[in-house]
């Protein structure tokens, strides 16, 4: 009986955590997701495309968010998780430079990037980013957490940052802005997938 109580503790208290994350700066969020779904879709217009990419569970995130993006909202974007491609630029380029030759191999001028990383410190996103700012990307979006001032913030032009240090509640969040982004272009959040 106790180890539920304080089972129950540790979710309520878990919980109320999401709701204070979630609930910060929220004014601001929201005008920033406001001006990254106008980029992705004057992006598109355009031509060009959005790219998206992240490690671990922000690859996931990544492509959960690509695949939806292209086929619920319309948007074409892509991402780099695919094992062939990740193994053999990591063998041929080294781990820290996967992302920056997967850039610069598929990336055009005037595309966008979604660079996620929950530490804000993972050296292959930060090589992607600068290999965007020099392929001249039109917009690099980060998703972040841990240290305000990390240095995938410092690379982005709009910065989706999250106060806290826990990767699980990190990746949900991100997971939940990136997902409001596509319905928000659709323009309802219940559709068929059809």
């Amino acid at each position: 009986m106790m180890k539920k109580n304080k089972e129950k503790l540790f979710l309520n208290k878990y919980f109320e955590n999401y709701q204070k994350l979630i609930g910060e700066n929220k004014i601001n969020i929201i005008s920033k997701l406001l001006d990254i779904c106008e980029i992705l879709k004057k992006t598109h217009k355009k031509g060009k495309k959005t790219i998206i990419f992240g490690n671990g569970g922000s690859s996931a995130i990544s492509s959960h968010f690509s695949v939806d993006l292209t086929k619920n909202a319309g948007i074409r974007c892509i991402n780099f998780n695919e094992p062939d491609l990740i193994t053999c630029f990591s063998n041929d380029y080294g781990y820290e430079y996967w992302l920056e030759k997967s850039i610069n191999f598929y990336g055009d001028e005037g595309d966008v990037l979604i660079a996620i990383s929950t530490s804000g410190s993972s050296k292959n996103i930060i090589n992607g980013c600068k290999e965007a700012k020099r392929k001249k990307f039109s917009k690099i979006i980060t998703f972040t957490g841990k240290k305000k001032n990390n240095p995938v913030k410092k690379l982005g032009d709009i910065n989706m940052w999250i106060n806290s240090s826990a990767y699980n509640q990190v990746e949900t969040i991100h997971q939940m802005w990136l997902l409001s982004l596509v319905d928000l272009i659709i323009g309802k959040s219940v559709y068929s997938p059809n």
